[in-house]
């Protein structure tokens, strides 16, 4: 590296298809329009996002079995590339990050951002990732930066840990609005949304308890007595078969589709009438965010944490209690009867613009002034 050229490095377990790896994508994307050479280092470079990376970002596979096995190598990497400032996200992968700065000798900044509630998190994880949060905390202290995600998360991770709240900065994960619009132009290669015959309720996220697409299945079967529409459902994981069973048993299977993960979604946004988010428990959800950059009416479970937040107290979306069925079946009931765009979630949306939430993050890693043209 040239003593004239900038670098930023992003480091994560994985490209998995999960939010952390797609808000981590964005950021390497708006710190190369920033002008920065743009390392995206990765424990394992495998994932389903392994083909979104920019084609100005290196990526580097670290070939480690697990994310702690990858501290050796992350701290070489340091040594010899000396980025301006690394990024991490994730408990583990934080611990990484910091351990890896004291091993290298590295002089830059390291940064480290939390996008979970902690308090939901440390009630429903493993012995070992119990552990895994709390001996994150511990090093925290030494980060030249902590980031949350949202104003509660910044709250709880102060609490949880016994940090200065003055040291933590929230920063909303971005959207990339320019290609929202651009992708969002022609509908998905799905019949039910090329050729739409009934409305369509979209949902999208890993099929996981904490994202209760049960709850939502139920709902939708209670809607559907009242007011004939389809649900497409976007993701992957470990709940499929439960999920499939669940559907058949309310005899809605013939309108209801569980699509698998899908590597675009701001076509199907754009292009469903209603967007759903039926979570236990969030970080700052960026499909809710995607939601409203596409103009779609949203419905939300007011969880914790990040739909309330987003939506401005139901200002830009309805909002419900969590785990409720009827609650849900009645918001989506009354936002297909409405009809319409969501002029107030498109003007919501630009808070999240990758231009304004990048200037943050650089300024964040003491880098502020110096972004420049890509």
């Amino acid at each position: 590296m040239t003593a004239e050229s900038r670098r930023a490095a992003l480091f994560l377990p994985s490209l998995r298809g999960g939010g952390v790896e797609r808000v981590f994508l964005l950021l390497a994307r708006g710190f190369a329009d920033a002008g920065y050479e743009v390392d995206l280092v990765a424990a394992s470079l495998t994932g389903d996002y392994l083909g979104q990376v920019d084609a100005r970002v290196r990526a580097i596979d670290l070939g480690a079995p697990s994310t702690l096995r990858a501290l050796p190598g992350l701290a070489r990497y340091l040594r010899q590339n000396r980025p301006n400032f690394i990024l991490s996200g994730m408990p583990h992968a934080n611990t990484v990050n910091l351990l890896a700065r004291w091993l290298s000798g590295y002089r830059g900044r390291s940064l480290v951002s939390e996008h979970n509630i902690l308090s939901l998190a440390l009630r429903r994880k493993s012995l070992k990732e119990h552990l895994t949060i709390r001996l994150s905390g511990f090093f925290y202290r030494f980060a030249d930066g902590i980031i949350a995600v949202s104003s509660l998360i910044a709250e709880e991770l102060a609490a949880c840990h016994r940090l200065n709240p003055a040291r933590i900065r929230v920063i909303y994960n971005p959207v990339d609005l320019p290609a929202i619009r651009l992708a969002g132009a022609n509908p998905p290669d799905h019949p039910w949304l090329r050729q739409k015959k009934l409305p369509v309720i979209l949902n999208a996220g890993r099929l996981t308890p904490q994202k209760d697409q049960a709850s939502l299945l139920r709902a939708f079967a209670l809607l559907r007595s009242r007011l004939p529409a389809r649900l497409l459902i976007l993701g992957e994981g470990p709940e499929r078969p439960a999920l499939e069973k669940l559907a058949a048993e309310l005899d809605i299977t013939e309108d209801v589709e569980l699509a698998g993960f899908q590597q675009e979604i701001y076509a199907y946004l754009t292009h469903s009438d209603l967007f759903v988010l039926s979570s236990v428990y969030e970080g700052l959800p960026v499909s809710l965010i995607e939601a409203l950059a596409c103009g779609a009416p949203v419905v939300s479970t007011d969880c914790k944490s990040g739909p309330a937040e987003i939506l401005e107290n139901g200002r830009c979306g309805r909002l419900v209690p969590v785990g409720d069925p009827q609650a849900l079946a009645d918001a989506m009931e009354a936002a297909l009867r409405a009809g319409g765009r969501n002029p107030d979630g498109l003007r919501r949306a630009q808070d999240f613009a990758l231009e304004k939430i990048t200037r943050q993050y650089l300024a964040a890693a003491g880098q502020a002034g110096n972004e420049g043209a890509g």
